[in-house]
């Protein structure tokens, strides 16, 4: 099948890679613009753009290069921006959605399922329409969420929504008859800075998740510290926003118990454990805060 692919992140590498093994003619891949990623001013070019190029196919920036493609179909991944509904009109376009529709539609499903304490969550494979993510379902694979790092759950969804984009263009059945969305709709809006901020009026629980997200920090001294990664302890008896040693273990207080610091970086530091970076902060045992 000839295609156009519209991708940006490494989590739209995968399903790239599965239509080029699986003989479709990419004809053009669509991605965001190269920008800054790390200090020094230097441009990088996006994952899907670093792939298509060693695959040898054609890059290019902006939507309009789709005016007169000639293809069958649009294949979306992870683009990051709103396709028109004209363009639409024109090249019906299939979205790896990674989420179980109708529930996270929006810009952050798999933060959004770690967040609430989703059991499971999924892929969705479904025709985009104008509206977000509310065209109808052609195949949908589900994925345990356990206690999975964003990182990881995101890597296995990636996969498992390589091997159903394939499935539902090798069936006719799959692709000729999609399913309207049932059930109740959430939205996952895009997270911002706060929402990583780990605060004593949250339970353990909660923190413990926002940790699993890979960006939490913390205040302790008006200095921010990054938390790498936690666990869950028994002691129920650590104040809230009070930090303890106990048994070579840092505690946090949360709002109904603690939980213990594993791994976690200073402000502009290097990665450390958390008895390491204990040690060497000169807090005080008996009035040690955190915001």
């Amino acid at each position: 099948m000839r295609l156009a692919f519209l991708g940006t992140p490494e989590a739209a590498v995968p399903s790239l890679r599965a239509l080029v093994d699986a003989g479709h003619h990419v004809e053009l891949v669509i991605t965001r613009p190269d920008r800054k990623r790390a200090r020094g001013g230097q441009l990088s070019p996006s994952p899907v753009k670093v792939c298509a190029l060693e695959l040898g196919l054609p890059v290019r920036h902006r939507l309009s290069d789709l005016e007169y493609l000639d293809v069958e179909r649009g294949v979306v991944v992870a683009y990051g921006r709103i396709i028109p509904a004209d363009l639409l009109a024109r090249i019906p376009m299939l979205n790896v959605h990674f989420s179980l529709l109708p529930r996270w539609r929006g810009a952050a499903p798999v933060e959004r399922a770690i967040l609430a304490g989703d059991e499971e969550t999924g892929v969705s494979i479904m025709t985009l329409d104008a509206d977000l993510d509310t065209g109808p379902v052609h195949l949908e694979k589900r994925v345990e969420v356990d206690e999975k790092s964003l990182s990881t759950l995101l890597d296995q969804l990636a996969n498992v929504g390589a091997a159903a984009l394939i499935e539902v263009l090798a069936s006719p059945e799959l692709l000729n008859n999609p399913i309207a969305q049932v059930g109740e709709a959430t939205i996952a809006a895009k997270l911002n800075k706060e929402d990583f901020h780990l605060m004593p009026t949250l339970s353990a629980e909660q923190l413990l998740r926002i940790v699993r997200l890979g960006r939490a920090f913390m205040m302790v001294g008006g200095r921010r510290l990054l938390v790498e990664s936690a666990e869950r302890v028994a002691a129920s008896d650590v104040p809230s926003g009070s930090i303890e040693v106990r048994d070579a273990l840092v505690l946090l207080g949360a709002l109904d118990g603690a939980i213990a610091l594993d791994r976690v970086r200073p402000e502009s530091g290097k990665s450390m454990n958390a008895i390491a970076w204990w040690n060497g902060s000169r807090l005080a045992h008996d009035t040690a805060r955190w915001t």
